[in-house]
Formats: structure tokens, C-alpha cells, sequence
């Protein structure tokens, strides 16, 4: 799995921290998402497809 963000699309709404905590982050001064971990191991997978699919700037992709 690779994941990639796009910071022009995000809106700082949080929810991808909220459930995959140990691959995305967010800037203090700004809320932006911060990849943490581009590539996350298989027992992370599914939190990270959960983070992309309610992502309301749709600014996840995640590809296989």
C-alpha cells in the first residue's frame, strides 16, 4: 500500500488522525494533514482506507 495526500485539498478536518493515528498527523499552525508513514504495514490497512473514505476533501489516495 502507498498513500499519498494532497495538501492543496485538505481542510484540517481531523477525522484521518482520529483513525489512523500512527500514519497521518496534522501542522499545529494550520491543521493541514501530515503523512507520517507513506507506506504502513498490512495490519494498518484498513484504518487507512477508513481515513481516505471519509476524508470530506477527499485529499487521501491510497493505491495498492
Amino acid at each position: 500500500m502507498k498513500v499519498t495526500i494532497d495538501e492543496d485539498k485538505c481542510c484540517g478536518a481531523g477525522q484521518c488522525v482520529l483513525i489512523a493515528p500512527e500514519v497521518f498527523d496534522q501542522r499545529d499552525e494550520d491543521g493541514i494533514v501530515v503523512l507520517l508513514d507513506a507506506e504502513p504495514g498490512a495490519d494498518r490497512h484498513a484504518a487507512v482506507h477508513e481515513a481516505a473514505a471519509v476524508c470530506p476533501a477527499f485529499a487521501i489516495e491510497v493505491s495498492e
